[in-house]
């Protein structure tokens, strides 16, 4: 509310308490508005930064699983040697 010196002088002291308590009122409904905000922002922030956690994990996970098919494969050419090896001693 935009209201010029001017007009304020011309108003009772019951029309300036009750632009005044509007303006508290107002004041405070922004305050909480501001306050629900500042916690969907915050709540939003930690999404973002388990997003990268959670990112980092699974490429972890991916790198180990990797090692994991990498080890599996090497052990079975190993077994698959050796069979031969032992198919060979036998024949």
């Amino acid at each position: 509310m935009n209201i010029d010196v001017s007009d304020l002088k011309k108003l009772s002291r019951k029309e300036l308490l009750e632009l005044l308590i509007d303006q508290v009122k107002e004041n405070d409904d922004l305050i909480k508005e501001l306050n629900s905000y500042k916690k969907e922002l915050k709540r939003r922030k930690l999404i973002i930064e388990n997003a990268g956690s959670l990112a980092e994990a699974s490429l972890e996970i991916f790198e180990v699983f990797q090692k994991a098919d990498e080890a599996a494969k090497l052990y079975l050419e190993n077994v698959k040697k050796v069979a031969s090896t032992d198919g060979d001693d036998n024949g």
